[in-house]
């Protein structure tokens, strides 16, 4: 192989990519079996499975047990907004969001109590094992999953406090940077950092995605005064979804 050629398996896979994305094997389509794939291109049993198995690793075919390998619906992605707007009706700020894009979101959860693990306290500032409430949230459009959130808040500043519980309370679901006005803490800066990775078993369990699938992760951390008071971990699949972001010029 010369320098700067590809291997057989992808050169195989990016014509068979080729095809599907311009139409020519279209969704539900029968992708050709290993036996065709080997004469069509000139190649060994093993470089067409190779080739398969990128395909797969893609997302663009999918295996159904005892039929064969099938080309899947290829989604449109939506759009997730992310912003710094807010209104004055304390809105819930994935509510807000959401509305600015039309779309009318739902989401369940759950907090609890838990020691802060090394890379969370990290985040937060504070030493490993301190106690912090953990939510976890399921975010939904139109019943379907579209986001997983994790949260993290030291309960060193919301502990015994009306706010201790985030969708709990008199100001459960409004927020973050509301919530901790309520007891004197201003919330004055947002860091994200957005990144890919492998989704997990549970996390595509819970988003319906295919093994194998990526999901975007936005680390999101408040901070008050140079304070971290809650960080997070926002999970979307980034074959369906787009983040957007609305950053105000100053």
């Amino acid at each position: 192989m010369t320098f700067g050629e590809q291997p057989a398996y992808l050169r195989v896979a990016s014509d068979l990519r080729r095809k599907i994305v311009n139409g020519a094997l279209p969704p539900h389509t029968r992708l050709p079996s290993q036996a065709r794939i080997r004469e069509e291109y000139g190649v060994s049993d093993t470089v067409a499975l190779e080739a398969r198995k990128v395909l797969m690793a893609e997302g663009l075919v999918e295996g159904r047990s005892g039929s064969g390998t099938y080309v899947r619906e290829r989604p449109v992605p939506r759009r997730i907004a992310r912003s710094g707007y807010r209104t004055a009706t304390g809105a819930n700020p994935f509510r807000q969001e959401q509305a600015a894009e039309g779309t009318r979101g739902t989401w369940e959860s759950s907090s609890e109590q838990v020691d802060a693990s090394a890379a969370i306290a990290a985040r937060l500032g504070i030493a490993a094992g301190e106690r912090v409430m953990r939510t976890r949230y399921v975010f939904r459009d139109a019943g379907e999953a579209m986001m997983l959130s994790t949260s993290w808040e030291p309960l060193a500043v919301t502990g015994r406090t009306p706010v201790m519980l985030p969708e709990e309370g008199p100001l459960g679901g409004c927020g973050v940077v509301e919530r901790m006005s309520a007891i004197d803490v201003v919330v004055d800066n947002v860091a994200e950092e957005v990144g890919a990775r492998p989704g997990l078993a549970e996390e595509l369990l819970a988003l319906g995605g295919v093994p194998g699938h990526v999901v975007m992760v936005i680390q999101r951390t408040y901070y008050a005064s140079g304070r971290a008071v809650e960080t997070a971990d926002v999970v979307v699949p980034a074959d369906r979804y787009r983040i957007a972001y609305h950053l105000p010029v100053r």
